[in-house]
This record gives structure tokens, sequence and C-alpha cells, in this order.
């Protein structure tokens, strides 16, 4: 069973190289100044979100980044996955899978109603690993975003 050990401030340097990998295969931005701000509050124990790190906590093989909200159409607090990183290096070892498997049950007993996902349209790879995992799509849905801050 692949570890997930709650991510801390002390654990920042871990993280950093791994979310700019994430960001690199995604052709996004990765800006360092940046990627701190957003990861310091979630290290520090905001209750808005976690970060849980994959892997041995001294030498994580990736990570999973959470928010949390409140959904009055799921009864209660939801926890979304903002972003999951495996090294590419040990991809396709059902770490993921496993990560999906036990990631919900720790969460339930902290008690989240739902996790939610948001993954591209035509990422097979992704529908097909979160549909074994017993992720759902919700087709009567559409997400929408106002950008607040740019």
């Amino acid at each position: 069973m692949t570890a997930l050990t709650l991510a801390r401030a002390d654990d920042l340097d871990r993280l950093l190289p791994m979310v700019a990998a994430r960001r690199a295969e995604a052709g996004q931005a990765a800006e360092a100044a940046a990627m701190r701000a957003a990861l310091a509050p979630l290290l520090d124990g905001t209750p808005h979100g976690a970060v849980y790190l994959i892997g041995p906590p001294r030498a994580p093989i990736g990570y999973v980044a959470l928010s949390f909200g409140w959904s009055l159409a799921a009864g209660g607090l939801t926890g979304r996955i903002e972003e999951m990183h495996i090294r590419r290096a040990v991809r396709g070892r059902g770490i993921g899978a496993e990560v999906l498997g036990s990631l919900p049950r720790a969460l339930a007993g902290a008690g989240l109603c739902a996790l939610d996902i948001e993954i591209g349209r035509d990422d097979a790879r992704a529908r097909s690993l979160l549909s074994r995992q017993h992720f759902a799509a919700c087709d009567d849905r559409l997400t929408l975003r106002l950008a607040l801050r740019r």
C-alpha cells in the first residue's frame, strides 16, 4: 500500500519540484513565487485544503492537492482533487489507483460527503482510471468559472 502523508510547511522544498514537473508536463507556466504562495496556506493547515505526499515522506514519489468546500446538494463537506502527480519514472504501477482508492476512505472518515475531480474531456486514460475507482461523470452538470484574480 502506498503511503499518504499530510504535507506540512517543512515539505515545501520537496513539493515544489514535483509541482513544477506537473506544470511543465501540462505545458503550464511554473512561477516559483506563485507556487509557493498557493502551497504555503495548505501546508500551514488552512481549513480550505490540504496536500498529501505520496510514498515515503522524505522522498515522495508524488502528491495530491485537495480543496474543501460545502455543498447543499451533496449534503455537507466536499473535497476536490485539484492536482495529482506521480513521478514519470514510477507511473503505470498502480500507484494512482491505490491513492484514488485509499484517499476517499480516509476523507470519508473526516466527514466528507463527496470527492470531485476535473479532467480534460478527451483524457481517456484518466477517465478509465477514475471510473475503475467508482468516480462517475456528472453529465447533468457543466462547470463554469469566473476568474476573480488574473
